[in-house]
């Protein structure tokens, strides 16, 4: 669920995405007003919010939370790649993380401390090249790296087709509950352009009664 947004600040695209989506379709026309008083918000730096995403993978969201919690113990409140670094793989073993994932924040933390990624330089970049650079890193796959535009850099364009919750929304507002292909979901999508972070972002908030991305 989105976090209290009374004082924080919507992407400057935001209303005029909000008018595109009203005017050209049916369906967001209706879903819009329902989530009047809440808006896509960015809450971390590049580095946590990726780590997040690879402590959260393949679990549960309230499992993920727990085990974000544990992860945060282990290494500090407030994430650096040193720090991830310095503490080694068997504390974050100990902290409930498999081997594997172990593997991927520390591979993520090296990418950063080594700069091997250019988290500075990802406002100036164009969403496949921000892409491009995160897939290098183990662990992070297109969906990851979707989410990350989307929550971090707050890009106003992607349309996320791996995630379960846009195509099972779209499924259930667009095709009376059938099974949507992505080339399905890419027709619906053609009217949100060029808003379709916006479009998706509702759409998760229509299923906000289900799991929905943090």
């Amino acid at each position: 669920m989105p976090p209290d947004t009374a004082t924080v600040a919507k992407p400057h695209y935001w209303e005029e995405a909000v008018a595109h989506l009203v005017r050209r379709d049916r369906i967001l026309k209706k879903i819009i007003p329902q989530h009047a008083e809440a808006w896509l918000t960015s809450r971390h730096t590049p580095f946590v919010t990726l780590a997040r995403a690879i402590v959260g993978q393949q679990i549960s969201s309230k499992a993920g939370d727990a085990l974000w919690q544990r992860f945060l113990d282990a290494v500090g409140k407030r994430p650096t790649p040193a720090g991830v670094l310095g503490v080694g793989g068997a504390t974050l073993r100990q902290a409930g993380l498999s081997q594997r994932k172990c593997e991927y924040v520390q591979d993520l933390a090296a990418h950063f401390g080594e700069r091997r990624v250019h988290p500075e330089k990802w406002a100036a970049m164009d969403d496949e090249s921000v892409v491009a650079e995160l897939l290098a890193i183990r662990g992070i796959g297109r969906w990851t790296a979707e989410m990350f535009l989307i929550f971090n850099l707050q890009r106003p364009d992607v349309l996320p087709l791996d995630d379960p919750g846009l195509l099972k929304a779209i499924s259930l507002h667009y095709f009376s509950g059938e099974p949507v292909s992505r080339f399905e979901a890419r027709e619906v999508s053609s009217a949100w352009q060029p808003w379709r972070t916006v479009a998706t972002w509702y759409l998760w908030r229509s299923l906000e009664s289900k799991a929905v991305p943090n």
